[in-house]
């Protein structure tokens, strides 16, 4: 089958990245698509703006390189397509809980129709053609609480819960879109879709009671449920619990708690860590008592000790210095809104959120930020008397190392698009 990749070229917001080069998954967006679509697909042809469809009559899928799915969506994508034998695109109905909550508050990538909203993902058996019947694929949708919220606390009280799709489709146009990638329809569907196994398939259900008896662990500490690496040194005073993904070269010290997470390759995780629910990307470093609550961290990246990441994303290479505390909910209930795709403050349709930091930004120690703030890449901020709370977005013009005569040591390296990455000082 051959492979037709459509250009998004739009940056997304702090990070001034398309979609396609951010990790989602602890992988490149573009290389989880191609790894995804390896079992279908022997040749690829990717088109930037304004390029010509490649007229030729062969079985094809087409999809814009925006687009997270998991291997569940596209089989069964693929599969029902297949069986059609017409021309079809991938479509939600506007019905649909987890899109309606998750994937269609601050997008722009949905063509609305009717009652469905069309999805930049198309099959043709015999090459492209300007009609395309819409498939709605059924997500197989299960209801899973986050939170339990006092009544005092925000503006919608008792127990927060996530749709988690077992199949996911999600365009990401807004940096809360690989929060959502990245937790809910990844890290939240892998835990359903166990769950589900676990419960329908009595010889999976043995096979992991057998493995925890032989290995002597509990269920969730077996190696069925946690998957390590090469070459790893993790201290047997931590506590790690499945499903979760240790990659090669990792160091985990004492009294680290690991609860479903992904953790990439060459991590150095030091004592007393806690990750809940969270992606680590590769080269990442958490020193003492550092947590993550469903945050993304993307690599190269470090977070200083005693500092509290809740549903957050930080880009690459960057640092968040000691005691900093990032947010997620108002204290006087309203609406939080976020930074949509097309760059506006809109409704998030999120009770409670995080905050995103973009790539190779400096953070100084101390610092708070309020929930839905961005920080733009290549941003260095000092707390100090003027600035200490961040209430309010910051962009590379706020920087604080412009006020210092050794700026030109931090080079831009994420301008926006039509902006240079040097600059003179």
């Amino acid at each position: 089958m051959l492979k037709v990749i459509l250009n998004a070229p739009h940056p997304i917001t702090p990070f001034n990245e398309p979609a396609r080069d951010l990790r989602i998954q602890n992988s490149p967006l573009w290389l989880h698509q191609r790894n995804v679509l390896a079992p279908y697909t022997t040749r690829e042809v990717e088109l930037k703006p304004g390029q010509r469809f490649p007229q030729q009559r062969d079985e094809m899928v087409v999809y814009r390189d925006n687009l997270f799915f998991d291997e569940e969506y596209i089989h069964t994508f693929i599969s029902l397509a297949r069986r059609k034998k017409t021309p079809c695109r991938a479509a939600f109905s506007a019905d649909d809980p987890a899109f309606k909550e998750h994937a269609l508050p601050l997008s722009t990538s949905y063509t609305p129709a009717g009652e469905l909203f069309l999805i930049d993902l198309w099959y043709y058996p015999n090459g492209p053609v300007a009609d395309a019947e819409p498939l709605v694929i059924d997500l197989g949708l299960s209801e899973m609480g986050y939170y339990h919220v006092p009544t005092y606390m925000a503006d919608q009280s008792g127990d927060l819960t996530f749709q988690v799709p077992l199949r996911a489709l999600i365009a990401i146009d807004s940096w809360v879109h690989i929060f959502i990638a990245d937790v809910v329809f990844g890290l939240f569907s892998r835990g359903a879709r166990f769950e589900k196994r676990l419960n329908e398939e009595l010889g999976f259900k043995l096979r992991i009671l057998a493995k925890a008896l032989y290995e002597g662990r509990q269920v969730l500490e077996c190696s069925e449920l946690v998957t390590v690496g090469r070459n790893c040194s993790i201290d047997p005073r931590a506590i790690i619990h499945g499903p979760t993904t240790i990659g090669d070269n990792v160091t985990i010290n004492a009294g680290t708690v690991i609860e479903n997470c992904i953790i990439g390759s060459n991590v150095n995780i030091s004592q007393d860590v806690q990750l809940m629910l969270s992606v680590v990307g590769d080269g990442a470093f958490l020193p003492f008592k550092s947590a993550l609550f469903m945050t993304t961290v993307m690599e190269n990246s470090m977070i200083a000790q005693n500092t509290c990441l809740q549903m957050c994303v930080v880009g690459r290479n960057t640092f968040i210095g000691a005691g900093s505390t990032f947010t997620d909910y108002n204290l006087i209930p309203s609406p939080i809104r976020a930074l949509d795709g097309q760059g506006r403050l809109n409704f998030s349709n999120r009770p409670v959120i995080g905050s995103a930091v973009g790539h190779n930004c400096r953070l100084g120690s101390g610092m708070v930020v309020y929930p839905a703030r961005t920080i733009e890449s290549d941003v260095v901020l000092a707390a100090s008397q003027d600035r200490r709370v961040i209430d309010k977005d910051i962009r590379y013009e706020d920087s604080d190392h412009h006020k210092l005569k050794a700026a030109g040591l931090h080079r831009r390296l994420y301008p926006r698009p039509g902006e240079s990455q040097l600059e003179s000082w």
